[in-house]
């Protein structure tokens, strides 16, 4: 190979003495072989540096071949979020790669990121498998349910956006005694923010179908003008169990939002899910929960709210998955104004290319208030729409994060202009690469 002569000199030169330094021409076989003994010798160090070599071999059986190996040193030296990202580099090239598949989604699991892991697991049995393949893959999507460990993902992001408020451009709002103008600050602002968001989950296992999971997650929108920063943190904790192939979680969890630096509402809910695959590809998920909110800037808006929604997920191909949901939500504040009834409906694909991931999403909804304002002529009416689309690019992987981008169009028509908007938010930033 026209790589060799050079790999060997960097590889053999580690095991002879520094007086000795030879050339020696090897095939990629050969150094493959190479590397074996000196795992078998302890000198994983060594190996790796060879098989990183041999990752860059213009033939894909050989690279892939050094990955997978060096995957596998990279784990047992505990080092699982790097042995990830190589074993997704293999699958990028080769889809249907089934034991490659079949690794990377027990090391997610191991990993904390079950339902990564699932979701490998669907595209696996997409497609056609021997019946032994098939019997275990099922066996692990059930175990994949019972012991997950400790878990956390961040994603930092720069946001510009057309509308960081959520605000109508009209300036001027009718009431019953005719328009009023609107300030300044009631109108939409456009900016550019800086995103973070965070999520931690923790899990204790008693047996094979018990344990207790708590989950933090926040979200920060942040930009120069302080007015318009959004921040908002979340804590649960609760029970999981299962039921044959059906997992049931129940949560109680406290959140606190902040708008402009100050407080905004805080809540409390309890909330109570089932997740239960259909068949090999395909699974179906329902969450059911119940909030109380307190308003900090509007006593009004107090009050308690139901919601119950719908996910079906659905692996076509090893590359492609689709997602279909649908949820209802009632909420009843203090005021009849305040107090409003809605549903939504969406449906979402994502799509591996090469080493980038493409997704692409639709959502509907409407929203209606039981009664208007004292000075609105009308109780408000909302119909929104949502677009987003999205591509991670693992190409760039660094330490388990990758470059990742979004773009997000909104349109919410209501017939009350103050929530009346068009908005349009673009992020670029980096995120897990899995």
């Amino acid at each position: 190979m026209a790589m060799a002569a050079g790999i060997l000199a960097a590889g053999l030169a580690l095991t002879a003495p520094p007086t000795e330094r030879r050339t020696i021409q090897a095939t990629a076989g050969q150094m493959l072989t190479l590397a074996e003994e000196m795992v078998r010798r302890g000198d994983s160090r060594d190996a790796e540096n060879i098989l990183d070599l041999l990752a860059r071999d213009p033939n894909p059986n050989v690279r892939n071949e050094a990955r997978f190996r060096r995957a596998m040193l990279l784990e047992a030296g505990g080092r699982n979020e790097a042995a990830a990202v190589l074993l997704r580099r293999i699958l990028d090239e080769k889809p249907d790669a089934t034991a490659v598949r079949l690794k990377l989604a027990t090391m997610l699991q191991k990993m904390g990121h079950e339902d990564s892991a699932l979701r490998e697991l669907r595209a696996l049995s997409s497609s056609d498998l021997p019946p032994d393949v098939a019997h275990f893959v099922d066996r692990l999507s059930a175990s994949l349910q019972a012991t997950k460990p400790l878990g956390f993902q961040i994603e930092l992001a720069l946001a510009p956006d057309t509308n960081i408020n959520r605000a109508t451009r009209s300036d001027t709002l009718g009431t019953i005694f005719g328009d009023f103008t609107l300030d300044k600050g009631s109108q939409a602002r456009s900016g550019v923010g800086a995103a973070l968001r965070g999520f931690a989950q923790a899990r204790h296992v008693f047996n094979d179908s018990l344990g207790v999971v708590t989950r933090f997650s926040g979200e920060a929108n942040l930009y120069r003008q302080r007015d318009f920063d959004d921040i908002a943190l979340d804590w649960s904790l609760g029970p999981e169990w299962r039921v044959g192939r059906t997992r049931l979680t129940g949560e109680a969890g406290i959140g606190r939002q902040w708008y402009g630096m100050k407080p905004f509402q805080r809540s409390f809910r309890l909330s109570a899910s089932a997740a239960r695959p259909i068949d090999s590809v395909s699974q179906l998920r329902l969450d059911a929960s119940v909030r109380w909110i307190d308003n900090r800037f509007n006593g009004l808006q107090d009050g308690r709210g139901y919601s119950l929604r719908a996910r079906y997920e659905r692996a076509l191909s090893a590359d492609l998955l689709i997602a279909v949901s649908s949820g209802f939500d009632r909420f009843k504040a203090t005021d009849a104004a305040y107090s409003t009834r809605g549903w939504n409906a969406g449906v979402s694909a994502y799509r591996n290319v090469g080493r980038m991931t493409l997704s692409a999403g639709v959502d509907v909804g409407r929203l209606k208030a039981d009664d208007r304002l004292a000075l609105l002529p009308r109780a408000r009416a909302d119909r929104l729409m949502r677009l987003s689309f999205g591509a991670v690019v693992r190409r760039f992987t660094v330490a388990g994060f990758a470059p990742v981008t979004r773009l997000v169009i909104e349109r919410n028509r209501s017939t009350v202009e103050f929530y009346d908007f068009k908005r349009v938010r673009t992020e670029f930033g980096i995120s897990r690469a899995f």
